[in-house]
């Protein structure tokens, strides 16, 4: 369920930037973040930028499952037994989380992990189907045991285990955003993989948003200029191995334990980065249909959608931006995380 990264590409005008604009990337929470943004005083700029990947530093140090460190690595390893008392932000974060699995009756779960540990993309490794059998049984949010008073959370099965990689890049993204308004900045961008969120413009025009074929790295399937907005994208083909013409990739169906099938891409457009990282997550398994049907129910959220065949859609109110992709600037140059 994790967003895959590289599927959002920013494409960023050929000239300069003024010595006003700071930009700066580093790769945290395993991947690269890029922080783009204006002040008219450079060491305010500088000091901001600096303060944006110092907190995604800290997210990362709380929220990682693969840090034993971690809060999150800690409740994984406890709340099997017994309840674990999180910090005030872990436990919002894992209750905005239900939200979602609540409101897609499931195809969003963070405990996807349960069997998602089993996977290694890298080494082309993947649970036979007993394991598969026998870890799918442990993916279910209402396996999750919370107490809002004492802000503990208890599994009510062992081996249970959580990943908030659908949702916390995301957040971190809104965070650093929230710190930068803090500081006066408003005029920037904040990257992390492949969500995304812009305040203010870029050198007066908005900023240009590319969605990149997910068969062809070097081709857009969709460009779109956005202002004040976030916009996250999942994809099949980031993480993943193919065997006996099957693709396995990190974007699991809590249903079945298995990789979901029905999309290639899904990118969502909203308000918060939070919202758009779970939401493209949760379309990507939900499927083309019941994807858009929920997006067009839901008010400032948008969608592109690349279906398991290649085919391009569009949520309801971005129809119009179909107009859009033939003009497309040949000559730009997207880059990538």
């Amino acid at each position: 369920m994790r967003h895959a990264i590289f599927l959002l590409t920013l494409l960023l005008l050929a000239h300069p930037a003024p010595a006003d604009w700071l930009r700066e990337e580093a790769d945290v929470m395993g991947t690269r973040i890029t922080v783009e943004l204006f002040h008219s005083d450079p060491e305010v700029a500088q000091q901001s930028i600096e303060a944006v990947l110092e907190e995604m530093r800290r997210i990362d140090a709380s929220m990682s499952p693969y840090i034993e460190s971690s809060e999150l690595a800690r409740l994984n390893a406890a709340a099997g037994h017994a309840a674990f008392k999180t910090s005030g932000e872990l436990f919002s974060l894992i209750e905005r989380s239900l939200h979602f699995s609540e409101l897609s009756d499931g195809a969003f779960d963070i405990t996807f992990a349960s069997v998602g540990f089993l996977y290694d993309y890298r080494k082309s490794k993947r649970p036979d189907a007993g394991q598969l059998k026998e870890a799918t049984a442990l993916i279910n949010y209402r396996n999750l045991i919370l107490n809002t008073d004492q802000k503990t959370i208890r599994f009510n099965k062992p081996g249970v285990r959580i990943d908030l990689g659908g949702i916390a890049k995301g957040y971190a993204v809104d965070r650093c955003i929230g710190l930068l308004q803090q500081r006066g900045i408003r005029q920037a961008l904040i990257t992390a993989g492949g969500d995304s969120r812009m305040i203010g413009d870029r050198w007066g025009r908005p900023w240009t948003i590319g969605v990149r074929n997910p068969r062809n790295e070097d081709e857009l399937v969709a460009v779109i200029p956005l202002m004040d907005v976030a916009v996250s994208t999942s994809g099949d083909y980031e993480r993943f191995f193919e065997e006996d013409g099957v693709r396995y990739h990190h974007i699991i169906n809590p249903a079945s334990g298995k990789s979901a099938s029905e999309m290639q891409s899904v990118t969502i457009i909203g308000p918060d980065a939070t919202t758009t990282d779970a939401l493209s997550t949760t379309v990507f398994v939900m499927g083309l249909e019941a994807g858009l049907q929920l997006i067009n129910r839901m008010p400032d959220i948008d969608a592109i959608v690349v279906d398991r065949n290649g085919e391009l859609h569009y949520s309801e109110s971005l129809q119009p931006a179909k107009k859009m992709d033939a003009g497309v600037n040949p000559s730009a140059q997207p880059v990538s995380d």
